[in-house]
């Protein structure tokens, strides 16, 4: 046989020696035909790692990406900051150029989109697969994006500074209702500001708002050099205030790379002391966003549990979790009012006490409310829902034995294995409830002896 090099050959060996040579930044990456013309974008982590993994002599892309690695000859790349611009990048250039692959490889698959509600007094920005859909009429529409998980990812990165609202309340300015709404724990934890709860009047959120649309659509050096003039035309107009939020708002986008940098780190996020309670909580919301079936992200997550002996000092917590991390500051205690060893007389009691205020329509519901128990123990939390006028979106509950998951409205529970992120990242909240109430109880119950009650 012939041990000849074709010019195939000659060509892909020459791209590898070129990928060798590119920085290990993240940016994104032109791949073209040989007649210059771009036929695929895509965005890398690493532009070195990316590039160089398609000229691989054994790589494999499938039918499809088999073909457009038959074509390329050539390859530009434009380094970015961090991932989320790299993303952002990507999605304006495959709109601009519409490149002959990225076009062919949405035909079987429905890419995410961004869409921001500019005809809301408040505008909400959106992950949607359809954008087309009559709740998006009006709205600016950006994207397709190729990967979700890294638009979510970029998104929540970017609520960061911009604090933008993602919940799907219909906000009036003006409304009276707003002043006696109460904030979702991103308000806490400074990822919204609340125009809910009128804690920003609309020209400021529109002002934010504005800035953030401008940042998908230019480069960061752009909106920066634009908000210092503005910064020092307010300066010099003595309008201080304006001229500090212009100040710290530039900070913050100049600190979104180490606001990436941190969140990838081991030890890293805004309560760093308690990430050891899951080893990826990413992956855990995910998973478990697949299971439960909901479109939207899960970010908000409370878990319920009930602690006594023998129906003495019965105690309920409530602990919650923001991104799949403890919020410290959402941890709540309940002294349980109902006479008996009852849990699930327990359960309704400290359902009814913590959601009355969302069941009023006064408070938004978490994403997911997890009960410690059985089916029986999701029963009785249902039970206490019904009388609400408003109903949460998912309750589910883990019971301790065979580790089932029972989901509301579902006949069957579910049994996932034991590796499984979600359920890990459920035995977590669950085991951290339980924990929180046993203190509780330990605490009442030595004061009963000590006599200090």
């Amino acid at each position: 046989m012939s041990d000849a090099v074709g010019p195939r050959d000659t060509c892909r060996k020459r791209l590898a020696e070129k990928a060798r040579s590119l920085p290990k930044t993240p940016g994104v990456y032109l791949l073209k035909d040989a007649s210059g013309s771009v036929i695929y974008v895509g965005k890398a982590g690493s532009l070195r790692s990316r590039v160089g993994s398609y000229f691989v002599a054994t790589v494999d892309l499938g039918p499809k990406k088999q073909l457009l690695l038959e074509l390329v000859s050539d390859f530009d790349t434009i380094e970015s900051e961090g991932e989320w611009e790299a993303l952002l990048m990507e999605a304006r250039l495959i709109k601009d150029i519409r490149p002959r692959f990225n076009t062919l490889l949405t035909d079987d698959k429905t890419y995410p989109y961004l869409a921001v509600t500019t005809r809301d007094d408040f505008p909400g920005v959106y992950i949607t697969r359809t954008p087309a859909d009559a709740e998006f009429k009006g709205a600016r529409i950006y994207g397709p994006f190729t990967s979700v998980s890294a638009l979510r990812e970029a998104m929540q990165l970017l609520q960061r500074v911009f604090q933008y609202r993602t919940c799907t309340l219909q906000i009036k300015a003006g409304d009276p209702r707003n002043d006696h709404f109460r904030p979702c724990l991103l308000h806490a934890i400074d990822q919204c500001t609340a125009p809910c709860a009128n804690k920003i009047s609309k020209e400021h959120y529109r002002r934010d708002i504005d800035r953030f649309c401008r940042l998908l659509v230019s480069k960061r050096s752009v909106l920066l050099r634009e908000m210092r003039g503005e910064m020092q035309a307010a300066a010099k107009q003595l309008r201080f205030e304006t001229a500090a939020v212009l100040r710290d708002r530039i900070r913050a986008i100049e600190k979104l790379d180490e606001r990436e940098k941190r969140r990838a780190g081991p030890h890293s996020d805004w309560q760093p002391e308690v990430t050891t309670f899951a080893a990826d909580p990413s992956a855990g919301l995910q998973s478990l966003q697949r299971i439960l079936g909901v479109e939207t992200g899960i970010r908000c997550m409370e878990a319920i549990d009930i602690a006594h002996l023998a129906g003495g000092e019965t105690v309920g917590s409530k602990v919650a979790f923001i991104d799949g991390r403890p919020f410290r500051d959402g941890y709540r205690r309940y002294r349980i009012r109902s006479v008996g060893n009852d849990d699930y007389m327990a359960i309704r009691e400290v359902v009814s006490r913590r959601y009355r205020e969302a069941g009023q329509g006064s408070e938004l519901y978490p994403d997911v409310i997890l009960i410690d128990g059985g089916l029986g123990q999701l029963h009785a939390a249902l039970g206490a829902f019904e009388q609400l006028a408003e109903q949460p979106p998912m309750v589910i509950s883990l019971a301790k034995k065979e580790e089932l998951i029972f989901i509301q409205e579902r006949t069957e529970p579910l049994k996932l294995g034991r590796e499984n992120p979600a359920l890990k990242l459920c035995q977590v909240m669950r085991d951290e409830a339980h924990r929180f109430a046993q203190h509780y109880h330990h605490v009442l119950r030595r004061k009963k002896v000590m006599g200090e009650e």
